[in-house]
């Protein structure tokens, strides 16, 4: 009787509006949804001092950086933080033989010294407005476009008109944009500055920066010091400006005080940044998909994949050079996946969705509402309906569109085979030109024909296994008719027979191009099958959304309808939000508990020198040896690493900054623990938690170990 007591009161609770350290909240709202529960649990600070659409606020230091990732201003001089996995496609790009930055770091000791990374944007949020009146008003005006309300592309085109083209033209660098939010039942505007002059300062070498690697991603412990720095440039009167050596640092409206006073247990804590995606609510048979087809495909194609890469990578250090990034890329994805589904199957987030959508059920008929009902019947019949495309799509973006890197090759080869079957010498060179360009950048220096080959044989053999031979791309009839069901001979023979085989293949091709070459040349006709089959299952697939887009709409407007409309958070869109929660470890399981701080004796504990991923540069290891931590140390003399928080956080959130309860700085976020992934459906108070880097590991790394202190004397430092 007991235990079933105790299950119902858990499951209660589980399937409650948002609790104490749950959400994703936008900053807006503060007021209305969690200031209070935020000044209980220790919060010094009002809510326009972390938002305010008058002044400056905390949130004019908190960036977009890059296309995925949060970063934070840390000085007056444009100084960026974030997270090394964050910056290391930068630092990548940096690396040759000679100059491994990423095994050997990088510190540009003068600002001239610091490096340009075409591409790379820093984005400031400006102002955040709600736009949720106005949208409604467009749709009802635009009778043809009622079904565009979740299209970015329409409310985008929605925002340019709010804002007024002389807006945006006197405006240098400043992008308007709207974003759906509960499903389309609020809208918000955001006016961003972004700026693309952003330079390479530092970075610590991969031994620290990426120290535990795979093994230790998604875990708890950790004992990675996951930094970068990097700096923000603007034009003299401090707008966006591509790079010039004319260009200075920006001066940004804030920046962070950093804290060096550290944390304790139960300390408050909250985090500002832009997380990606989040699933609040899904409904049951959402999960039920989630784990059977998106999650079961990926781990099992991901983990034959990255098996094949790292064996490469272990053989040849050019290889680990061009494939570091592709790697750490595959095996983020593929630990989350192996998370989402430990969450699913151990807490039971079937039932905790039906649980929640039979409580709506049931309120909906005590307020003669019938459309709430309506809309689940009509969700639970479109998953259902859905189910052989989606695998199939899931099978052919894993193990042939992301998996095999010649699937991506240009297969727009028309005008080329149109000046080779004409007279015009000058429009042949021009395509065989613009030929070579596509060929470069498909094969450019971080791409291996070696690799990409092992890796195709395995992905088409597990492909061909799993998806009949009816519902495969076109193309894939050769591999039975020509090649009698060998797969290995087929990659062999498109490696062979295609230009883009080899550069030896393209370069006899530029010698003597021929119009049948290209149209039977076999890599492009097997890229073209691969797009063509994407598209059908696409277009498929995009015939459920309209009738699904609807239902959800309605459905989470039932559930704020019956929980209130300021109780619960929306999902995560890649929009500013704010988490706070305390630091704390937890218990995975019984007998285990993982306390909330680790130190530099932890990465000591660790080291292997017969394992890269756990290799302790012999600079750190003197600094250890010496007790030399400066002011950085704890007060018991420990040079504390990382820590711990209960806030909710998810991809998009890496490089996000960690504050205290007075707003300074005290870490910056880089992973979640693996019991918490699944956070992203449904949060675990007990399990979840954020993994961030101590502050003052980034300083003394900064500090001691790069001797770049330099960096250190822009910063606003609070002891």
């Amino acid at each position: 009787m007991i235990r079933k007591f105790i299950f119902f009161i858990a499951t209660a609770v589980l399937s409650l509006p948002a609790m104490a350290d749950e959400g994703m909240w936008l900053l807006p709202l503060l007021q209305q949804q969690k200031l209070p529960e935020m000044k209980a649990l220790g919060l010094k600070l009002e809510d326009y001092d972390i938002y305010s659409p008058d002044s400056a606020s905390l949130k004019d230091a908190v960036v977009i950086f890059g296309g995925g990732c949060t970063g934070e201003v840390v000085s007056p001089d444009g100084l960026i933080l974030t997270n090394h996995h964050c910056g290391y496609g930068s630092i990548q790009q940096h690396s040759t033989l000679e100059h491994d930055y990423l095994t050997d770091g990088f510190w540009a000791a003068t600002r001239d010294q610091e490096l340009s990374n075409p591409g790379l944007t820093v984005t400031f949020i400006d102002q955040i407005d709600d736009v949720t009146e106005y949208v409604r008003a467009e749709l009802e005006k635009d009778t043809d476009n009622r079904q565009n309300f979740l299209s970015s592309r329409y409310l985008n085109g929605l925002a340019k008109k709010k804002a007024g083209e002389k807006f945006l033209q006197d405006n240098p660098g400043v992008e308007v944009e709207i974003k759906a939010f509960y499903g389309g039942n609020k809208y918000y505007m955001f006016t961003k500055k972004v700026y693309s002059d952003v330079r390479l300062v530092g970075a610590p070498p991969s031994s620290i920066g990426k120290f535990g690697a795979d093994t230790d991603n998604w875990m708890w412990p950790r004992h990675t010091g996951d930094f970068s720095v990097f700096r923000v440039y603007a034009d003299a009167d401090g707008n966006p400006a591509p790079y010039s050596e004319t260009n200075v640092p920006l001066r940004p409206k804030r920046w962070f005080k950093i804290s060096l006073k550290g944390v304790a247990e139960n300390d408050y804590a909250m985090i500002m940044g832009f997380p990606g995606r989040t699933n609040k609510y899904y409904t049951s048979w959402e999960v039920a998909e989630r784990r059977d087809i998106d999650n079961a495909v990926r781990i099992n194609i991901r983990e034959l994949r990255q098996q094949a890469m790292l064996e490469e990578m272990l053989k040849d250090p050019q290889v680990r050079i061009q494939y570091a990034s592709k790697y750490a890329g595959s095996t983020n994805a593929y630990k989350n996946a192996i998370g989402c589904n430990w969450a699913i199957n151990n807490r039971n987030f079937e039932q905790v969705k039906q649980k929640e959508q039979d409580r709506l059920i049931a309120w909906s008929g005590k307020m003669s509402e019938p459309s709430y009902p309506e809309a689940l019947e009509t969700l639970a019949q479109i998953v259902s309906d859905r189910k052989d495309m989606r695998f199939r799509n899931w099978m052919l973006d894993e193990a042939l569109v992301r998996g095999i890197e010649f699937a991506n090759i240009t297969t727009d080869i028309q005008s080329m085979c149109d000046a080779l079957g004409g007279k015009d010498r000058a429009e042949q060179q021009n395509q065989l030109l613009l030929l070579e360009r596509a060929y470069l950048r498909f094969a450019d220096k971080n791409y291996s024909p070696k690799v990409d080959k092992k890796i195709a044989k395995i992905m088409l053999k597990e492909y061909c296994r799993l998806v009949p031979k009816q519902s495969q791309p076109e193309y894939f009839a050769i591999i039975d008719k020509k090649f009698k069901g060998d797969v290995d001979k087929f990659v062999d023979y498109i490696f062979k027979e295609s230009i883009f085989g080899s550069e030896a293949n393209f370069n006899n091709f530029k010698a003597r191009p021929l119009v049948k070459a290209l149209q039977e040349d076999p890599m492009i006709l097997f890229a073209k099958s691969v797009q063509a089959e994407k598209k059908i299952l696409t277009e498929a697939l995009k015939g459920f959304d309209d009738s699904y887009n609807l239902a959800h709409k309605e459905y989470v407007k039932g559930l704020l309808a019956m929980h209130g409309d300021f109780a619960d958070f929306p999902d995560a869109n890649s929009t500013l939000r704010l988490t706070y929660g305390q630091v704390k470890g937890y218990s995975p399981r019984d007998c285990d508990y993982y306390g909330c701080q680790t130190t530099l004796d932890g990465v000591m504990e660790k080291e292997d020198s017969t394992n890269w991923e756990f290799v302790v540069p012999a600079r750190l290891k003197e600094l250890y040896q010496a007790k030399d931590f400066g002011c950085y140390a704890m007060p018991d003399g420990r040079m504390p690493v990382a820590f711990s928080a209960t806030t909710h956080t998810t991809g998009g959130n890496s490089g996000s900054p960690v504050l205290n309860a007075n707003g300074e700085m005290i870490g910056i976020n880089f992973d979640r623990n693996w019991e918490g992934v699944g956070g992203d459906i449904q949060y675990l108070p007990d399990y979840q938690r954020s993994i961030i880097v101590d502050i003052r590991y980034v300083l003394f790394i900064i500090d001691k170990y790069a001797n770049a202190g330099y960096l250190l004397k822009e910063m606003d430092i609070v002891k």
